[in-house]
């Protein structure tokens, strides 16, 4: 693992790079973080996913507000304060700021030696599913898949909805949805994959039975060991044939 800073509109963002071992150079894949932030438990993941074969980025999308060591994104949303300050943090990432980053993420892979290719898989997770879309929707020749696992609020009525983005897209997308998960019910999914169905995108999306919001994600309390390696096995098939191909 390596530390990082990546030069943005707003300033620097830090991140975390990790690699596999061996000589390069390997396809790329930015993990974006969930509301709660780059943690040790996001590190496992990124390493987990470079060990499997790929350059792994992990970004401090917060960084506008701190460097993620200073953040201290600890609590539940039961607290009112806490709750409010997560979503005000999610709410600064405008469409334009999350453009603005995406481009800087990109452009610090294209220029990075152990790097193949100028293609590169996203992975999100939580808020971040829906960035991952958006990214796949802003840079449709530099996406080649991506992956949103418990994506939440795919579907709003925003004019600019992940969900009314998808016909932009040119890379593969995948979808894994918790089937206890408030911020994508049933009827949200019945409406996104009715969007993708149109729009021609190639697409995976699927329920996992049983599991909450938060099930991917090691060390939290809604993750589910069983939902989490089927999140794992359908991200190296993703990746595998979109980015190894």
């Amino acid at each position: 693992m390596q530390d990082v800073d990546i030069k943005t509109a707003d300033g620097v963002m830090d991140a975390k790079l990790f690699q596999p071992e061996g000589p390069g150079p390997w396809p790329a894949v930015i993990m974006l973080m969930d509301a709660f932030g780059v943690r040790p438990s996001f590190e496992i993941m990124a390493q987990r996913l470079a060990d499997a074969g790929y350059v792994v980025l992990l970004p401090n999308l917060f960084y506008r507000d701190g460097h993620a060591s200073r953040l201290e994104l600890k609590g539940t949303f039961a607290d009112e304060v806490f709750r409010k300050r997560i979503y005000g943090l999610i709410g600064d990432l405008t469409p334009d700021r999350q453009k603005q980053d995406a481009a800087a993420e990109l452009d610090f892979l294209s220029h990075h030696p152990s790097v193949k290719g100028t293609r590169v898989g996203v992975a999100g997770y939580c808020f971040s599913g829906g960035l991952a879309v958006r990214m796949a929707a802003n840079f449709p020749d530099r996406i080649a898949a991506a992956a949103s696992s418990h994506g939440g609020r795919l579907v709003t009525d925003a004019p600019d909805s992940p969900h009314r983005l998808v016909g932009q897209v040119k890379g593969e997308l995948y979808f894994g949805h918790a089937d206890k998960d408030s911020s994508m019910p049933a009827q949200a999914i019945e409406t996104l994959e009715a969007a993708l169905k149109a729009a021609g995108t190639r697409y995976v999306s699927e329920l996992y039975p049983g599991a909450s919001h938060g099930y991917a994600v090691e060390r939290w309390p809604q993750y589910h060991p069983e939902a989490a390696e089927t999140h794992w096995r359908r991200l190296t098939e993703l990746f595998g044939r979109t980015l190894r191909a």
